[in-house]
Protein backbone atom coordinates (compact mmCIF):
# COMPACT_ATOMS: atom_id res chain seq x y z
CA UNK A 1 0.00 0.00 0.00
CA UNK A 2 1.41 3.27 -0.88
CA UNK A 3 0.11 6.86 0.05
CA UNK A 4 -2.84 7.67 -2.17
CA UNK A 5 -3.68 10.42 -3.31
CA UNK A 6 -0.38 12.10 -2.36
CA UNK A 7 -1.35 11.85 1.57
CA UNK A 8 0.70 9.75 3.82
CA UNK A 9 -0.86 7.02 5.39
CA UNK A 10 -1.94 7.44 8.73
CA UNK A 11 -0.60 4.63 11.75
CA UNK A 12 -1.40 4.99 14.91
CA UNK A 13 1.28 3.75 17.44
CA UNK A 14 -0.44 1.64 20.73
CA UNK A 15 2.72 1.46 23.15
CA UNK A 16 4.45 4.25 21.71
CA UNK A 17 6.46 5.07 24.13
CA UNK A 18 7.98 1.49 24.44
CA UNK A 19 10.48 -0.25 22.30
CA UNK A 20 8.64 -1.21 19.24
CA UNK A 21 6.76 2.19 19.59
CA UNK A 22 10.15 4.01 19.30
CA UNK A 23 11.25 1.84 16.43
CA UNK A 24 8.15 2.29 14.76
CA UNK A 25 8.32 5.68 14.80
CA UNK A 26 12.23 5.84 13.32
CA UNK A 27 10.79 3.73 10.56
CA UNK A 28 7.67 6.37 9.76
CA UNK A 29 10.17 9.64 10.68
CA UNK A 30 12.49 8.37 7.58
CA UNK A 31 9.67 8.12 5.03
CA UNK A 32 7.35 11.01 5.58
CA UNK A 33 5.86 11.36 2.23
CA UNK A 34 4.70 7.81 2.92
CA UNK A 35 3.56 7.57 6.37
CA UNK A 36 2.16 9.85 9.14
CA UNK A 37 2.02 9.09 12.78
CA UNK A 38 -1.94 10.26 13.61
CA UNK A 39 -2.37 8.87 16.52
CA UNK A 40 -0.07 7.53 20.08
CA UNK A 41 -0.97 5.86 23.17
CA UNK A 42 0.89 4.35 26.10
CA UNK A 43 -0.01 3.57 29.63
CA UNK A 44 1.59 6.19 31.90
CA UNK A 45 4.84 7.72 30.28
CA UNK A 46 3.78 11.44 29.97
CA UNK A 47 7.19 12.92 29.60
CA UNK A 48 8.05 10.82 26.87
CA UNK A 49 4.96 10.98 25.21
CA UNK A 50 4.86 14.69 25.06
CA UNK A 51 8.38 14.58 23.46
CA UNK A 52 7.07 12.26 21.07
CA UNK A 53 4.39 14.30 19.95
CA UNK A 54 6.55 17.51 19.82
CA UNK A 55 8.61 16.07 17.44
CA UNK A 56 5.61 14.15 15.39
CA UNK A 57 2.87 16.48 15.93
CA UNK A 58 0.04 13.51 15.95
CA UNK A 59 -4.03 14.35 15.67
CA UNK A 60 -4.19 12.06 19.30
CA UNK A 61 -2.70 11.47 21.79
CA UNK A 62 -3.64 8.88 24.63
CA UNK A 63 -2.60 8.00 28.14
CA UNK A 64 -4.67 4.95 30.20
CA UNK A 65 -3.64 7.12 33.98
CA UNK A 66 -5.34 10.20 34.53
CA UNK A 67 -3.11 11.73 36.24
CA UNK A 68 -0.54 11.69 33.39
CA UNK A 69 -2.84 12.81 30.78
CA UNK A 70 -3.48 15.46 32.50
CA UNK A 71 0.35 16.56 32.75
CA UNK A 72 0.08 15.35 29.09
CA UNK A 73 -2.40 17.85 28.37
CA UNK A 74 -0.60 20.69 30.13
CA UNK A 75 2.77 20.22 28.34
CA UNK A 76 0.86 20.22 24.98
CA UNK A 77 -1.38 23.36 25.71
CA UNK A 78 2.10 25.23 26.39
CA UNK A 79 3.49 24.17 23.44
CA UNK A 80 0.56 25.05 21.35
CA UNK A 81 0.00 21.95 19.89
CA UNK A 82 -3.78 21.30 19.12
CA UNK A 83 -3.51 17.06 19.68
CA UNK A 84 -6.34 15.95 20.95
CA UNK A 85 -5.67 13.96 24.52
CA UNK A 86 -7.80 10.52 25.12
CA UNK A 87 -7.58 9.18 28.94
CA UNK A 88 -9.06 5.63 30.03
CA UNK A 89 -8.67 2.18 29.04
CA UNK A 90 -11.20 2.73 26.55
CA UNK A 91 -8.69 5.40 24.85
CA UNK A 92 -6.41 2.89 23.78
CA UNK A 93 -9.06 1.21 21.90
CA UNK A 94 -10.67 4.07 20.62
CA UNK A 95 -7.31 5.07 18.51
CA UNK A 96 -6.85 1.83 17.51
CA UNK A 97 -10.28 2.04 15.64
CA UNK A 98 -9.44 5.85 14.20
CA UNK A 99 -10.79 5.66 10.78
CA UNK A 100 -7.83 8.11 9.84
CA UNK A 101 -5.20 5.57 10.39
CA UNK A 102 -5.88 2.80 8.48
CA UNK A 103 -2.68 1.44 9.91
CA UNK A 104 -2.03 0.37 13.58
CA UNK A 105 0.62 -0.83 15.11
CA UNK A 106 0.12 -2.87 18.19
CA UNK A 107 2.89 -2.46 20.70
CA UNK A 108 1.39 -2.86 24.39
CA UNK A 109 3.09 -5.52 26.24
CA UNK A 110 1.04 -8.48 27.82
CA UNK A 111 -3.10 -8.27 28.44
CA UNK A 112 -2.44 -4.71 28.86
CA UNK A 113 -2.94 -4.42 25.23
CA UNK A 114 -5.57 -6.95 24.60
CA UNK A 115 -8.93 -5.21 24.29
CA UNK A 116 -7.13 -2.93 21.89
CA UNK A 117 -5.75 -6.06 19.91
CA UNK A 118 -9.32 -7.08 20.16
CA UNK A 119 -10.87 -4.60 18.61
CA UNK A 120 -8.01 -4.38 16.19
CA UNK A 121 -8.46 -7.98 14.70
CA UNK A 122 -12.09 -7.48 14.39
CA UNK A 123 -11.75 -4.03 12.51
CA UNK A 124 -9.32 -6.07 10.05
CA UNK A 125 -11.67 -9.07 9.21
CA UNK A 126 -14.32 -7.15 8.88
CA UNK A 127 -12.55 -4.72 6.63
CA UNK A 128 -10.30 -7.30 4.63
CA UNK A 129 -7.58 -5.90 6.09
CA UNK A 130 -4.25 -7.99 6.77
CA UNK A 131 -2.57 -8.46 10.21
CA UNK A 132 1.07 -8.76 9.88
CA UNK A 133 3.65 -9.90 12.70
CA UNK A 134 5.75 -7.41 14.01
CA UNK A 135 7.74 -9.74 16.52
CA UNK A 136 10.83 -10.61 14.34
CA UNK A 137 10.75 -14.44 15.04
CA UNK A 138 6.73 -14.78 13.45
CA UNK A 139 7.85 -11.76 10.79
CA UNK A 140 10.43 -13.85 9.82
CA UNK A 141 8.15 -16.88 9.62
CA UNK A 142 5.87 -14.77 7.20
CA UNK A 143 8.45 -13.95 5.29
CA UNK A 144 9.40 -17.32 4.26
CA UNK A 145 5.67 -18.46 4.37
CA UNK A 146 4.56 -19.93 0.76
CA UNK A 147 3.44 -16.85 -1.16
CA UNK A 148 -0.29 -16.66 -1.42
CA UNK A 149 -1.13 -18.55 1.60
CA UNK A 150 -3.30 -17.29 4.45
CA UNK A 151 -1.94 -16.38 7.79
CA UNK A 152 -4.16 -19.03 10.84
CA UNK A 153 -4.66 -21.45 8.17
CA UNK A 154 -1.20 -23.74 7.43
CA UNK A 155 -0.84 -24.66 3.91
CA UNK A 156 0.25 -28.35 2.33
CA UNK A 157 3.60 -28.88 1.98
CA UNK A 158 4.86 -26.97 5.39
CA UNK A 159 6.04 -29.70 7.46
CA UNK A 160 7.41 -27.28 10.39
CA UNK A 161 7.91 -23.91 11.77
CA UNK A 162 11.49 -23.22 13.89
CA UNK A 163 11.38 -19.99 16.17
CA UNK A 164 15.02 -19.13 16.73
CA UNK A 165 15.92 -17.70 20.28
CA UNK A 166 19.03 -16.32 21.47
CA UNK A 167 19.69 -18.35 24.65
CA UNK A 168 19.43 -14.56 26.45
CA UNK A 169 22.34 -13.35 28.97
CA UNK A 170 22.00 -17.09 30.97
CA UNK A 171 22.84 -19.66 28.05
CA UNK A 172 25.97 -20.95 29.76
CA UNK A 173 25.02 -20.09 33.10
CA UNK A 174 24.83 -23.36 35.61
CA UNK A 175 21.55 -23.96 37.18
CA UNK A 176 23.13 -22.46 40.44
CA UNK A 177 23.92 -19.51 38.79
CA UNK A 178 20.87 -18.64 37.38
CA UNK A 179 18.89 -18.73 40.56
CA UNK A 180 21.17 -16.02 42.08
CA UNK A 181 20.58 -13.82 38.80
CA UNK A 182 19.92 -10.33 39.65
CA UNK A 183 17.64 -8.29 37.29
CA UNK A 184 20.38 -6.14 36.26
CA UNK A 185 22.28 -9.27 34.69
CA UNK A 186 18.62 -10.64 33.36
CA UNK A 187 18.04 -6.74 31.67
CA UNK A 188 21.64 -7.00 29.74
CA UNK A 189 20.77 -9.15 26.86
CA UNK A 190 23.85 -9.92 24.54
CA UNK A 191 21.80 -8.77 21.21
CA UNK A 192 18.85 -7.41 21.99
CA UNK A 193 17.82 -3.83 23.23
CA UNK A 194 14.59 -4.05 24.93
CA UNK A 195 12.47 -3.28 27.60
CA UNK A 196 12.79 -4.63 30.94
CA UNK A 197 10.27 -6.89 30.95
CA UNK A 198 10.87 -8.55 27.54
CA UNK A 199 14.55 -9.09 28.77
CA UNK A 200 13.65 -10.55 31.54
CA UNK A 201 10.90 -12.77 29.43
CA UNK A 202 13.94 -13.49 27.30
CA UNK A 203 16.96 -14.45 30.38
CA UNK A 204 14.22 -17.35 31.23
CA UNK A 205 13.12 -17.98 27.67
CA UNK A 206 9.34 -17.26 29.07
CA UNK A 207 9.51 -15.28 25.42
CA UNK A 208 9.96 -18.26 23.38
CA UNK A 209 7.01 -19.90 25.08
CA UNK A 210 4.53 -17.02 24.25
CA UNK A 211 5.61 -16.95 20.37
CA UNK A 212 5.08 -21.01 20.30
CA UNK A 213 1.84 -20.04 21.51
CA UNK A 214 1.39 -17.39 19.44
CA UNK A 215 2.90 -19.19 16.02
CA UNK A 216 0.44 -21.75 16.50
CA UNK A 217 -2.59 -19.13 16.22
CA UNK A 218 -0.99 -17.33 13.64
CA UNK A 219 0.11 -19.85 11.36
CA UNK A 220 -2.69 -22.43 12.30
CA UNK A 221 -0.10 -25.42 13.01
CA UNK A 222 -0.49 -28.13 15.94
CA UNK A 223 2.12 -27.45 18.69
CA UNK A 224 3.74 -30.40 17.33
CA UNK A 225 4.74 -28.22 14.42
CA UNK A 226 6.34 -25.59 16.35
CA UNK A 227 10.02 -25.79 17.48
CA UNK A 228 12.34 -23.97 19.06
CA UNK A 229 16.36 -23.46 18.37
CA UNK A 230 18.93 -21.45 20.61
CA UNK A 231 20.62 -19.47 18.05
CA UNK A 232 23.29 -17.40 19.85
CA UNK A 233 24.13 -15.13 16.89
CA UNK A 234 20.33 -13.98 16.44
CA UNK A 235 20.75 -13.17 12.77
CA UNK A 236 18.49 -16.13 11.57
CA UNK A 237 14.91 -14.90 12.59
CA UNK A 238 13.40 -18.02 12.14
CA UNK A 239 12.80 -20.98 9.21
CA UNK A 240 9.90 -23.01 7.70
CA UNK A 241 10.56 -26.35 6.91
CA UNK A 242 9.01 -27.73 3.63
CA UNK A 243 7.69 -31.96 2.98
CA UNK A 244 10.20 -31.57 -0.09
CA UNK A 245 13.49 -31.05 2.37
CA UNK A 246 13.75 -27.39 1.81
CA UNK A 247 14.03 -25.41 4.49
CA UNK A 248 13.80 -21.63 4.47
CA UNK A 249 15.37 -18.76 6.68
CA UNK A 250 15.02 -14.92 7.33
CA UNK A 251 18.47 -13.28 8.07
CA UNK A 252 19.16 -10.01 9.42
CA UNK A 253 20.55 -7.36 12.06
CA UNK A 254 19.30 -8.03 14.95
CA UNK A 255 17.14 -4.37 14.90
CA UNK A 256 13.21 -4.49 15.00
CA UNK A 257 12.96 -1.82 12.62
CA UNK A 258 13.65 -4.74 9.74
CA UNK A 259 10.03 -6.13 10.56
CA UNK A 260 8.58 -3.07 11.43
CA UNK A 261 9.75 -1.47 7.97
CA UNK A 262 8.73 -5.14 6.53
CA UNK A 263 5.13 -4.50 8.28
CA UNK A 264 4.72 -0.79 6.96
CA UNK A 265 6.04 -1.45 3.42
CA UNK A 266 4.25 -4.88 2.95
CA UNK A 267 4.12 -5.42 0.13
CA UNK A 268 7.16 -3.12 -1.10
CA UNK A 269 10.48 -2.81 0.50
CA UNK A 270 11.03 0.13 2.34
CA UNK A 271 14.43 1.46 3.80
CA UNK A 272 14.87 0.73 7.58
CA UNK A 273 17.95 2.43 8.38
CA UNK A 274 18.83 -0.89 9.89
CA UNK A 275 22.55 -1.94 9.17
CA UNK A 276 23.37 -4.14 6.79
CA UNK A 277 24.05 -7.86 7.05
CA UNK A 278 28.18 -8.66 6.29
CA UNK A 279 27.86 -12.55 6.08
CA UNK A 280 31.51 -12.95 5.47
CA UNK A 281 31.93 -11.42 8.74
CA UNK A 282 29.65 -13.38 10.59
CA UNK A 283 31.32 -16.68 10.32
CA UNK A 284 29.69 -19.22 12.00
CA UNK A 285 26.39 -19.70 12.65
CA UNK A 286 25.17 -21.70 15.61
CA UNK A 287 22.14 -23.76 16.38
CA UNK A 288 21.58 -25.94 19.62
CA UNK A 289 18.28 -27.22 21.60
CA UNK A 290 17.16 -25.46 24.71
CA UNK A 291 17.72 -26.40 27.64
CA UNK A 292 13.95 -27.25 29.50
CA UNK A 293 15.91 -28.10 32.78
CA UNK A 294 17.66 -24.78 33.68
CA UNK A 295 15.01 -22.92 31.59
CA UNK A 296 11.61 -24.34 32.74
CA UNK A 297 9.44 -21.62 31.50
CA UNK A 298 9.92 -22.90 27.94
CA UNK A 299 8.37 -26.37 28.84
CA UNK A 300 5.30 -24.70 31.04
CA UNK A 301 4.63 -22.40 28.06
CA UNK A 302 4.12 -25.67 25.83
CA UNK A 303 2.04 -27.33 28.39
CA UNK A 304 -0.21 -24.33 28.35
CA UNK A 305 -0.36 -24.16 24.49
CA UNK A 306 -1.00 -28.03 24.61
CA UNK A 307 -4.36 -27.39 27.12
CA UNK A 308 -5.31 -24.31 25.33
CA UNK A 309 -8.11 -22.47 26.45
CA UNK A 310 -8.20 -20.43 29.03
CA UNK A 311 -4.29 -22.20 29.91
CA UNK A 312 -2.27 -19.29 28.27
CA UNK A 313 -3.69 -16.42 29.23
CA UNK A 314 -3.62 -17.52 33.00
CA UNK A 315 0.49 -18.65 31.97
CA UNK A 316 0.94 -15.03 31.00
CA UNK A 317 -0.86 -13.52 33.61
CA UNK A 318 1.53 -15.51 36.19
CA UNK A 319 4.15 -14.42 34.21
CA UNK A 320 3.63 -11.03 33.97
CA UNK A 321 3.39 -10.89 37.97
CA UNK A 322 5.79 -13.16 38.46
CA UNK A 323 8.29 -11.22 36.32
CA UNK A 324 6.84 -7.76 37.73
CA UNK A 325 7.49 -9.12 42.03
CA UNK A 326 11.78 -10.24 40.55
CA UNK A 327 11.89 -6.94 39.14
CA UNK A 328 11.12 -5.34 42.59
CA UNK A 329 13.21 -7.98 44.31
CA UNK A 330 10.63 -9.70 45.78
CA UNK A 331 11.39 -13.17 44.11
CA UNK A 332 14.12 -14.61 42.96
CA UNK A 333 14.95 -15.59 39.48
CA UNK A 334 14.24 -19.03 39.80
CA UNK A 335 10.91 -18.32 41.37
CA UNK A 336 9.72 -16.94 38.92
CA UNK A 337 8.60 -20.27 37.07
CA UNK A 338 7.99 -21.96 40.73
CA UNK A 339 5.25 -19.41 40.84
CA UNK A 340 4.21 -19.79 37.37
CA UNK A 341 3.91 -23.85 38.20
CA UNK A 342 2.01 -23.32 40.87
CA UNK A 343 -0.78 -20.84 39.89
CA UNK A 344 -1.06 -23.40 36.46
CA UNK A 345 -2.04 -25.88 39.00
CA UNK A 346 -4.01 -23.88 40.80
CA UNK A 347 -6.52 -22.23 38.38
CA UNK A 348 -8.67 -23.43 36.58
CA UNK A 349 -8.32 -23.45 32.39
CA UNK A 350 -11.88 -23.66 31.11
CA UNK A 351 -12.88 -22.94 27.73
CA UNK A 352 -12.91 -19.32 25.80
CA UNK A 353 -16.19 -17.83 25.91
CA UNK A 354 -15.32 -14.05 25.35
CA UNK A 355 -13.18 -11.35 26.39
CA UNK A 356 -14.68 -11.45 30.21
CA UNK A 357 -13.60 -14.97 30.23
CA UNK A 358 -10.45 -14.43 29.18
CA UNK A 359 -10.54 -11.17 31.73
CA UNK A 360 -11.55 -13.00 34.78
CA UNK A 361 -8.81 -15.96 34.25
CA UNK A 362 -6.35 -13.16 34.35
CA UNK A 363 -7.47 -11.70 37.46
CA UNK A 364 -7.92 -14.91 38.74
CA UNK A 365 -4.30 -15.84 38.12
CA UNK A 366 -2.64 -12.53 39.32
CA UNK A 367 -4.49 -13.24 42.83
CA UNK A 368 -2.83 -16.89 42.81
CA UNK A 369 -0.03 -15.49 41.95
CA UNK A 370 0.48 -12.71 44.77
CA UNK A 371 -0.18 -15.74 47.06
CA UNK A 372 2.32 -17.85 45.50
CA UNK A 373 4.80 -14.90 46.30
CA UNK A 374 4.03 -14.24 48.92
CA UNK A 375 4.44 -17.98 50.24
CA UNK A 376 7.54 -18.08 48.74
CA UNK A 377 8.35 -14.62 50.78
CA UNK A 378 7.02 -16.62 54.06
CA UNK A 379 8.93 -19.58 53.83
CA UNK A 380 12.75 -17.70 52.57
CA UNK A 381 11.66 -15.55 56.46
CA UNK A 382 11.18 -18.25 58.50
Amino acid sequence: MTARGGEPIGVAVLGSTGTIGDNTLDVISRHPERFRAIALGARRDHAKLLAQCLQHRPEVAALVEPEAAQTLEHGLRAAGLPTRVLVGEAALDEIAALPQAPYVMAGIVGAAGLSSSLILVAAARAGGATLLPIDSEHNAIFQCWPAGAETGRAPPGVRRILLTASGGPFVDWSAEAIATATPEQACKHPKWVMGRKISVDSATLMNKGLEVIEACILYGLPIEQVEVVVHRQSLVHSLVEYVDGSMLAQLGSPDMRTPIAHALGWPDRIDSGVQFLDLARTGVLQFEPPDTGRFPCLALARQAAVAGGLAPAILNAANEVAVAAFLEGRLNFSGIPAVIDSVMNAVSAGSVKDLQSVLAADGAARAAALRAIGGQAAARAC
